[in-house]
C-alpha cells in the first residue's frame, strides 16, 4: 500500500515525539544510530552490512569512550556512517572538546571525525524536541521525492542546524539540500556527504545485489566525474558560505556548510 504524504510526514513526526518522550531520562551521552535495524533497512542502505556494523560498533565504543571523560557539562551525541564519525552537542570548554574528538578517533575502524562540538550550555528540552521535530520533517520531505533516494542520507538535527550524512551523487546531495533548506525551522544544513558518481554507484550496488536505487541520470551536463574511492578519502563538496569544524589534515574529508 502506498502511503500519502500526510501519512509519511505523520510516521517520521510520531517517531520524533517517541524519541523525545525518552530524552528527560537519558544520560548526557548519546548514541547517534547504534540500534540494530531491520533486515528490510540493511537492503536499502548503501553502505555493506560489514560497514553498517562497524558504525554501530563505533558508536557503542565511541559512546564508551566519551563516557570515561564524561562530566556535568558534556552532552555529546556520536554518529559514525561509513565509518566517518561527526560529533554534535556541547562540552564546557575548549579542552573537553578536543579531547572528545582524540578519544573518539582512536576508536577501531574510524578513518576520520568531524567535530561539530559547540562549547557551552546543553540544549534545552524544547530545544530537543524542536530538533526532533525538524527531523522528522526533513526526512518526510526526502521521502516525498521521486528523484532522490531517501535512504541515502542519515539526518541529523542539533540546534536548527541539519546535518546530511551519507553515500550519494552529487546531484543527489545538491538535490537533498534545496529540499532541506526549505523545510522550516531549519537554520543551516551541513553535508558530509561521500560523494559518488552514477557510473560508481551502479557498480557498487551491483556487487552488493543491487541494494540502494540508483537515481535518475545526471541531465544537462552536470558532472559525474567524482569517483568513489575504497576507504579512507571522501570527495569534498564546495562551500557556499557558512562555517563548518574543519576536518583533521589528510583525511579527505569536508563539511559543507549551506547557510
Amino acid at each position: 500500500m502506498t502511503m500519502t504524504s500526510t501519512q509519511r510526514l505523520a510516521c517520521a513526526l510520531t517517531a520524533g515525539a517517541a524519541l523525545v518522550a525518552g530524552l528527560a531520562g537519558c544520560v548526557p551521552l548519546v548514541i547517534g544510530g547504534a540500534a540494530v535495524a531491520g533486515a528490510g533497512m540493511v537492503a536499502t542502505d548503501r553502505r555493506t552490512s560489514g560497514a553498517q556494523l562497524d558504525d554501530q560498533g563505533i558508536e557503542l565504543r565511541g559512546a564508551a569512550r566519551v563516557r570515561d571523560i564524561a562530566n556535568d557539562d558534556m552532552n555529546v551525541t556520536v554518529i559514525s556512517f561509513n565509518r566517518q564519525v561527526l560529533l554534535v552537542g556541547t562540552v564546557g570548554n575548549e579542552g573537553d572538546r578536543r579531547r572528545v574528538e582524540e578519544s573518539v578517533s582512536r576508536v577501531d575502524n574510524v578513518r576520520s571525525v568531524v567535530n561539530e562540538i559547540t562549547v557551552g550550555p546543553g540544549s534545552t528540552l524544547p530545544q530537543r524536541s524542536n530538533d526532533a521535530f525538524i527531523t522528522g520533517k526533513v526526512k518526510a520531505s526526502l521521502l516525498d521525492q521521486k528523484d532522490i533516494f531517501a535512504n541515502a542520507f542519515k539526518v541529523v538535527t542539533e540546534r536548527g542546524v541539519v546535518y546530511l550524512m551519507g553515500i550519494a551523487t552529487r546531484r543527489e546531495v545538491d538535490r537533498a539540500t534545496d529540499i532541506t533548506r526549505g523545510v522550516p525551522g531549519v537554520q543551516k544544513v551541513v553535508r558530509v556527504v561521500e560523494v559518488v558518481s552514477d557510473a560508481d554507484l551502479a557498480a557498487t550496488q551491483a556487487r552488493q545485489g543491487g541494494t540502494g536505487a540508483p537515481p535518475p541520470p545526471v541531465q544537462d551536463g552536470a558532472s559525474s566525474s567524482s569517483a568513489r574511492v575504497p576507504l579512507p578519502p571522501m570527495a569534498p563538496l564546495p562551500s557556499t558560505g557558512g562555517t563548518a569544524a574543519p576536518a583533521p589534515a589528510g583525511s579527505g574529508v569536508t563539511t559543507s556548510p549551506v547557510r
